[in-house]
């Protein structure tokens, strides 16, 4: 049974920043690709970024790129996402995924966290 837990999220104000991460357990890490998916109030789930397994190859959502920052420590299980000059409409839900495809879709991905807030005011 793989296992996703998120921390790092809160209340931050718009333009500050945020470092998520996910402990990954239950099986061998550093063999599956992880990503972030966000979900706002109301609206569909969207991709954030995503980190293959050795951590050598990364993709983010356009909306992201160059703000965010996804990384891994297959030594401690986990990975990162580091969110910069963050906004409010970036208020959502930000879920942790593992898998073995390369993919933007929820849909290709195998184990999720429960997800951890993150709340950008104005």
């Amino acid at each position: 049974q793989v296992r996703l837990v998120e921390s790092g999220g809160g209340l931050v104000q718009a333009g500050g920043s945020l470092r998520l991460s996910c402990a990954a357990s239950g099986r061998t890490f550093s063999g599956y690709n992880m990503g972030w998916f966000r979900q706002a109030p109301g609206k569909e789930r969207e991709f954030v970024a995503a980190i293959n397994w050795s951590g050598g190859r990364t993709t983010y959502a356009d909306s992201v790129k160059g703000r965010f920052t996804i990384s891994r420590d297959n030594t401690k299980n986990t990975v990162y996402l580091q969110m910069n000059s963050l906004k409010p409409e970036e208020t959502a839900v930000y879920s942790c995924v593992t898998g073995r495809a390369w993919s933007w879709s929820s849909n290709d991905y195998d184990y999720w966290g429960q997800g951890t807030q993150v709340t950008v005011s104005s």
